[in-house]
């Protein structure tokens, strides 16, 4: 799958779906229920072990006030000095879950405070979670969740995944004014790669504070191309689901028009970092390429022509410690 649209047609590529009417009203509902709950955000210390990071357990109120779990990863005070850290909210990729506390050390060890969440109902897959989806699923739905209550957006499983993405950068900025973390709440990234790259720029459109965003690979983005373009999983489950669920499709389309990033992602205006493998069959080239086309703020791409779901891996990394360096003033 070497691009998936001609190089031409993916510069100018602006997706295939476009947004119901009521998008904006259905978003300040479902998070303005989310905020009835009051954002009390437990932050415990973790023994892990580790000399050069500290680790907090914490807890905090996402959709419906559920409990959200994450690890807080922060630069030894011996290493940090007493000024306060840029911050960066860490979404994890379909399937997984916050791992444990001695993984994912990179940010912390890059001297920034990290928030990595966990995603409900998921972390079997690849790396472990604690968090269930207190809500069910809402009807028949095909192993994983990306049919988990398909047929309303207001049973969808990701309306209550994006909402806990908002809570987590909510939960983070709130962290300084407490005096429970040195956050600067004025630095706060968002970052992900496939789902957690999705979920970044959700949040980023939906929460004007966030001040930078770096989505890798991103999933949930172009939904009506990605199910005519790829056979791989996860995008396959909504095929499956289609293909016993005979007669739903208009319905199944019509909830993903309100979660796909192509949609909320003219709404963002913080510094954006993308990249793109263009041999990606699970998310691919042409439904990334949607969301940075139409992606409103001021934004870099890293194109990798011979990768694929991996895209530029550990170089992509570097980037974006780099880019995010640079929008914070780190130098």
């Amino acid at each position: 799958m070497y691009y998936d649209l001609p190089a031409e047609e993916l510069a100018t590529y602006r997706g295939s779906t476009s947004a119901p009417e009521d998008l904006d009203r259905f978003w300040a509902d479902t998070l303005d229920q989310a905020r009835a709950h009051p954002l009390v955000v437990e932050v415990t210390p973790f023994p892990s072990g580790l000399r050069t990071v500290e680790v907090y357990d914490v807890v905090f109120p996402g959709f419906a006030g559920d409990p959200i779990r994450a690890w807080l990863r922060l630069p030894a005070r011996s290493i940090r000095g007493d000024g306060p850290l840029p911050g960066v909210v860490q979404f994890v990729g379909y399937g997984g879950g916050r791992g444990d506390a001695h993984e994912s050390l990179f940010w912390a060890s890059a001297g920034f405070a990290h928030l990595q969440m966990d995603t409900r109902g998921q972390g079997a897959g690849w790396s472990t979670g604690t968090t269930p989806d207190a809500a069910g699923s809402a009807g028949p739905q095909v192993p994983g969740v990306m049919t988990r209550g398909v047929l309303d957006p207001q049973t969808y499983y990701y309306r209550r995944l994006i909402t806990d993405a908002v809570r987590a950068v909510e939960a983070m900025r709130s962290l300084a004014g407490r005096g429970l973390a040195p956050v600067d709440p004025d630095r706060v990234a968002v970052l992900g790669m496939s789902q957690g790259g999705g979920l970044a720029l959700a949040a980023a459109a939906l929460y004007p504070e966030v001040a930078a965003v770096v989505a890798l690979v991103p999933f949930l983005s172009d939904f009506p191309r990605a199910l005519t373009v790829t056979d791989a999983y996860p995008y396959r489950e909504i095929t499956d689901f289609l293909s016993m669920q005979r007669g739903t499709a208009q319905q199944v389309m019509q909830t993903l028009r309100y979660f796909d990033v192509v949609n909320l992602v003219p709404r963002a205006s913080a510094p954006a970092l993308f990249a793109v493998g263009l041999m990606d069959t699970t998310t691919p080239p042409s439904t990334v390429y949607a969301a940075y086309n139409t992606y409103a703020g001021p934004k870099e791409l890293s194109v990798w022509p011979f990768n694929q779901h991996e895209a530029g891996g550990s170089q992509d990394e570097l980037a974006a410690l780099a880019f995010l360096r640079k929008q914070f003033g780190e130098g």
